[in-house]
């Protein structure tokens, strides 16, 4: 086969050649576009709470990023330009893990705070009911004073706690809507049993005698 210049073998040599000077080029220069994409894609996963929320992914692209600079550093341009891809694509992957992970605490959050305001509407009813059928003469049993004084303890410790776990949930950190809440619907549906149990055990209170 000739190797005049418009035959087969010359244009697969010229291409050959454009081939490797390409990537002799490509490779000639730090990765200085790939690295910027991949800071970008950390800045992201940063905002979308990736340190929190999908850690291990998150710092390995951080990790990877660190990696490409330095390979930078040594000129060699080819590994940087793999760790850099490689950063870029963890940190997707830890900003998308971050954005399911903490749609799923949000609705736990939500669910906990729903569940302790119910338990405390509940509370405050039976307080009520129960303040509005006691005798207003005669004297009732100390159990059941006993209970309702730990019930109204417990009705103001849940609505403050509750106004605190609403701010921990507008500010978006939902573990600590958990971490206060939690207890906080325990112990008011704790309160309120007993407050019930106490109530039902008491004998009717007598009513006053009346002066001859």
């Amino acid at each position: 086969m000739s190797d005049r210049p418009g035959t087969v073998r010359a244009v697969l040599r010229a291409a050959c050649a454009a081939l490797a000077l390409a990537s002799l080029t490509a490779c000639a220069a730090p990765p200085q576009k790939e690295m910027d994409q991949a800071e970008g894609a950390i800045a992201t996963a940063r905002a979308a709470g990736a340190p929190q929320y999908a850690p291990e992914e998150f710092t390995a692209a951080e990790t990877a990023l660190r990696r490409s600079h330095e390979a930078a550093g040594q000129r060699d341009f080819r590994q940087a330009l793999n760790h850099a891809l490689d950063a870029r694509q963890r940190a997707q992957t830890a900003a998308r893990d971050a954005g399911d992970r903490k749609a799923v605490a949000r609705g736990q959050a939500e669910r906990a705070i729903t569940s302790a305001e119910l338990a405390l509407a509940m509370a405050q009813q039976r307080l009520g009911a129960a303040v509005a059928a006691a005798p207003t003469t005669g004297r009732r049993p100390a159990t059941a004073v006993a209970a309702q004084t730990a019930l109204q303890q417990a009705i103001a410790t849940a609505t403050s706690g509750l106004q605190e776990a609403r701010s921990h949930l507008d500010a978006q950190r939902f573990d600590q809507v958990l971490t206060v809440v939690t207890p906080v619907g325990a112990q008011i549906q704790a309160a309120t049993r007993a407050f019930e149990a106490a109530t039902m055990a008491a004998p009717p209170a007598r009513p006053a005698r009346r002066g001859r």
